[in-house]
């Protein structure tokens, strides 16, 4: 029997985790092409052209996938809400401010300021939803929260990045022409997708496994792109082992102060369980997917390599973290903080 039982505890841990792994070597392959034959000229602009029609074909997905029902049966929660999106838009950007201040000197400051970046972004939608889930939580409340954090993210990012931030076009402050791009690239295909879920909702409710591959190959031309714009620019003569030592240790605390932060406050406000599954992963997550695009509109080409760097490492260490999370829940549904 004990050995049933830590099979069974494994199991879906290691299950997760092949998952995520393809996407990871994916990523890094991406990096590496770029590095060995970045895209320059009409070839860079061509790749800059076809990552932003994927993300336009993503976000148009996400509004068609997007059920409201589900939204409608989570939406009453709204003390769970807040507490993710105090997480999301102030517990995060107060810890990167602090990171930004104490790193200054320490490493590049482009880095600096993506790491800064990366805490000012909205949280994830399709893995918060699968890791809530996973763990047996509150799943209507995720996509509500999830959602909405990415709706309030067109918005709120480019604020915060022109309040908090010195680097980039919106260093002079609030850029509207930022908000307007961001706008017609991620919530415009949203509203469209979503308001066409009576016609083609079925389609993609069907084809489930059409969103990854458009998903990840969005993210994956972006970096590429983006990458290639930074080697050009000369971005490996800029960083050595030691910052990115610095970036994994940098983003393991934040990752653990989130987390441990958001238990104090789950059990300051006595959620249920299913309730603090969804604050513990919705609210200590990044998104990748709204983050390149969004570093695009908000940062010159130049530095945009550099800028998502930060959340490449900060997303890949959040899925493993959080994997390793659900599936403790997953196999040991009664343990969790009240």
């Amino acid at each position: 029997m004990p050995g049933k039982q830590a099979q069974h505890r494994t199991m879906p841990a290691a299950r997760f985790i092949l998952k995520i792994d393809p996407f990871l070597i994916w990523l890094a392959m991406a990096v590496v092409l770029a590095s060995l034959l970045p895209a320059r000229g009409s070839g860079a602009d061509l790749f800059w052209a076809l990552s932003q029609a994927a993300i336009v074909l993503l976000f148009f997905l996400h509004g068609a996938k997007l059920s409201r029902e589900a939204i409608v049966q989570g939406i009453g929660n709204w003390r769970l809400h807040l507490a993710t999106l105090g997480s999301t838009y102030v517990l995060f950007p107060a810890l990167g401010l602090a990171t930004a201040a104490l790193a200054a000197g320490w490493t590049d400051p482009l880095l600096v300021s993506g790491v800064l970046f990366l805490t000012l972004l909205p949280s994830t939608v399709q893995s918060s939803i699968a890791f809530t889930s996973m763990a047996r939580g509150n799943v209507a409340a995720a996509v509500c929260s999830a959602s909405l954090s990415n709706l309030l993210g067109i918005f709120v990012t480019p604020l915060l990045v022109g309040l908090l931030m010195t680097t980039g076009k919106a260093q002079q402050g609030f850029d509207w022409q930022a908000v307007q791009s961001i706008t017609v690239q991620l919530l415009l295909p949203f509203l469209v997708g979503h308001l066409l879920r009576p016609l083609v909702g079925g389609f993609v409710e069907r084809n489930k496994k059409l969103l990854m591959p458009v998903d990840r190959g969005a993210i994956l031309l972006v970096v590429y792109a983006a990458f290639s714009a930074a080697v050009v620019n000369g971005i490996w003569t800029r960083l050595d082992v030691a910052d990115l030592v610095i970036l994994l240790v940098v983003s393991a605390i934040i990752l653990g102060a989130v987390m441990l932060i958001n238990v104090g406050i789950s059990r300051a406000m006595g959620l249920p369980r299913e309730d603090f599954i969804v604050l513990l992963f919705c609210g200590s997550k990044k998104s990748l997917v709204t983050g390149v695009p969004m570093a695009g509109a908000l940062f010159a080409p130049a530095q945009v390599g550099m800028v998502i760097l930060p959340l490449m490492i900060f997303h890949q260490m959040q899925l493993f973290v959080c994997a390793w999370i659900a599936a403790r829940f997953a196999a040991e549904p009664e343990m969790a903080p009240a």
